[in-house]
């Protein structure tokens, strides 16, 4: 293996792109990233070419294109959630990208989320991952003191499936809790009725700070025409219930009303530019730096076999400003590296599992990936120093979890697991998780996965996520099966022994996948590697708006 050293700087050596290693490496990788781009060309399709045309046939812009025409000119739409709702309810016709489409984007130059229902999708209506979806969306907004913009176009909950939208605590009801929430913080919320809104689902837009609505496609009320009906035998059409005149100039519900898409659109931007700064959180941020290695080469430098060892350091190197990282404790817990560096000029701690196998302080040779109690200790230190320096911290998921057996039981890794864990949890600063290879069991966990708050979290094409490999599953399974067996006299043949373990492997194989993950939002996103960059720096920027609060970790065994 060849390596490129730079003289009179920290860099570790890299692996080349000419090495054949390296160009069978980005191949397979990049045709995995383009499966995944080819999966998400047709969710942005919605409900179909035919349904599209039938919104455009009323009048009305697409979801998709309500956004592109609401955001600055130029400025990225970071989406959250493509993936969302796909391969679910396909008793159901399916559901992609849960009816929602949304993201992070500027707006008359202030970062904002805009949220749009995609009236293709089943007239927009709300299955139980489209109330996720939202929820999150309006988790990120109270996180970060973001303003957000929902443009509404909605029929309503899917009543088939009502009893799983409806009446819990995460259901439909929290996002006009949220709602509430939100406007209690001063965080801005501007609606724009540009289609249905109707029953419980009206009290979105009327709860946000301002409500304008789209004549004659945009209609709002607690019960429409058949309902109404129904209830108290009124014979009413929707327009003259709830349409734009109705309920701007009758009931006072709506601020405004405007003739078209568009012209609503521009007064939200004119709204945008009206909003007055907040104090900010003071992350430290410098003249941005490319790195010396493109970012792309991560393609080449990550195994496409996920049990090969390989260098986590040169994933780093390609991340960071000006490939410039220092390690802390380099020789001390080797299977966690710990370190500063900066992305897109803003200052980071980045917490990574480190995929070589390396030998302890003591000479014993440790696994890759594996988390030992010194690395541990190791990361639970580092977080708490990042609090301490009010840095934010990037993690680095390729985990295949803590280390076991009886040399580690006896040495306490349960403590100095749970010590990590503390650390992460408590931790105040914004945290950004990238999944990038395996993330498995406890080390999913102490590696701030989803459960853990981060700000946001994100899987590239190669990221594996279950409770441990399909393989190691699939043999406690049989150890199960065999004892079951055994008290009955039993024995399991090799036959059958091989059917059930392909049967389990199977199943986790497909559980695992970032697809997988993704369509039930255990990630916000399964993004181009080389992107990485963006993602974490557009996650600091938003998290600049929110002032850090005071860190305390309680109490950590030692």
């Amino acid at each position: 293996m060849k390596f490129i050293i730079e003289k009179n700087s920290t860099f570790e050596p890299v692996m080349s792109p000419k090495e054949l290693e390296f160009n069978k490496n980005e191949d397979a990788n990049k045709m995995l990233w383009s499966d995944y781009q080819n999966i998400a060309k047709k969710i942005h399709l919605g409900g179909g070419e035919k349904s599209l045309a039938k919104q455009r046939a009323k009048g009305k812009l697409t979801a998709r294109e309500r956004i592109a025409y609401l955001k600055d000119q130029n400025a990225e739409f970071l989406e959250i959630g493509t993936f969302v709702g796909y391969e679910m309810y396909a008793e159901h016709g399916g559901c992609p990208a849960g009816g929602v489409v949304g993201g992070i984007t500027t707006v008359a130059g202030r970062k904002c989320l805009i949220v749009a229902n995609d009236a293709s999708v089943k007239a927009g209506a709300w299955f139980p991952i489209s109330a996720k979806k939202n929820l999150r969306f309006q988790e990120i907004a109270l996180e970060n003191y973001l303003p957000i913009i929902y443009l509404v176009d909605s029929a309503g909950v899917f009543l088939p499936m009502q009893d799983e939208i409806f009446p819990d605590k995460e259901h439909f009801g929290r996002i006009f809790r949220n709602n509430a929430i939100l406007s209690s913080r001063g965080i801005p919320q501007i609606s724009a009725v540009m289609g249905s809104c109707v029953a419980g689902g009206a009290y979105l837009p009327i709860m946000s700070d301002e409500a304008l609505i789209v004549d004659k496609t945009g209609s709002i009320f607690l019960a429409g025409s058949y309902l109404v009906k129904a209830a108290i035998g009124e014979e009413i059409d929707n327009e003259t219930l709830g349409g734009s005149i109705a309920q701007t100039d009758l009931s006072g519900v709506i601020d405004d009303r405007f003739p078209d898409d568009k012209s609503c659109l521009d007064r939200i931007r004119f709204l945008m530019d009206k909003i007055g700064e907040r104090e900010k959180a003071g992350f430290n941020r410098v003249e941005a730096v490319e790195p010396k290695y493109k970012l792309d080469e991560v393609f080449g430098v990550l195994p496409h076999e996920r049990s090969k060892p390989y260098k986590t350091i040169e994933l780093i190197h390609r991340l960071v400003d000006n490939s410039q990282f220092e390690q802390y404790k380099e020789t001390f817990g080797k299977t966690i590296i710990c370190g500063y560096g900066r992305i897109d000029g803003w200052a980071v701690g980045i917490v990574a599992n480190n995929r070589e196998l390396v030998k302890s302080k003591k000479g014993e040779m440790q696994f890759g990936g594996v988390i030992y109690s010194d690395s541990a200790d190791k990361a639970a230190r580092f977080i708490m120093n990042c609090n301490q320096k009010k840095i934010p911290l990037v993690f680095l998921q390729d985990v295949t979890g803590f280390m076991v057996g009886s040399r580690s039981e006896h040495g306490g890794i349960i403590k100095d697991g749970a010590k990590m864990v503390n650390a992460m949890s408590n931790s105040t600063v914004p945290k950004f998780t990238v999944v990038v290879g395996n993330s498995y069991g406890a080390g999913n966990y102490a590696m701030c996965g989803k459960a853990y708050d981060p700000r946001l979290i994100v899987a590239w094409p190669s990221a594996k996520i279950a409770v441990m490999g399909g393989e190691q599953a699939a043999k406690v399974l049989l150890q199960i099966e065999k004892a079951s067996l055994a008290k009955k006299g039993e024995e399991i043949t090799a036959e059958k022994e091989k059917v059930l373990l392909n049967k389990i492997i199977d199943r986790y194989n497909k559980q695992t996948t970032p697809e997988y993950a993704a369509s039930r939002l255990w990630v916000d996103e399964i993004i181009n590697p080389a992107e990485t960059r963006t993602w974490i720096s557009t996650g600091i920027e938003i998290a600049n708006h929110a002032p850090v609060e005071k860190y305390n970790v309680g109490v950590i065994q030692t």
